[in-house]
């Protein structure tokens, strides 16, 4: 022990050098995890590669509405408007 150092403050020099391990040794393996390509996890799911299809036979059905004249006409210009070529 220091001569000079209160109790106390040893004590929270100690507890400040475990953390201070600990929080090494955590990014060390975090570090080495990720260089070697390990995958994250325990292994039990695989990892996605690309989104799930959202329809079709394992999915939900497709939905369609029919327009009517009007609002088809209303659709077709809104698309020309932000499209910046409004004719008329």
């Amino acid at each position: 022990m220091l001569p000079s150092v209160p109790l106390l403050q040893q004590i929270g020099l100690a507890i400040l050098l475990t953390v201070t391990v600990g929080w090494a040794v955590s990014q060390a393996r975090l570090v080495r995890r990720h260089r070697f390509g390990s995958p994250a996890g325990n292994g039990t799911r695989p990892l996605l590669r690309a989104v799930p299809r959202q329809t079709g036979p394992a999915g939900p059905p497709s939905e369609r509405v029919e327009l009517s004249a009007a609002e088809r006409e209303a659709f077709a210009g809104l698309v020309r408007q932000l499209d910046g070529n409004e004719r008329h």
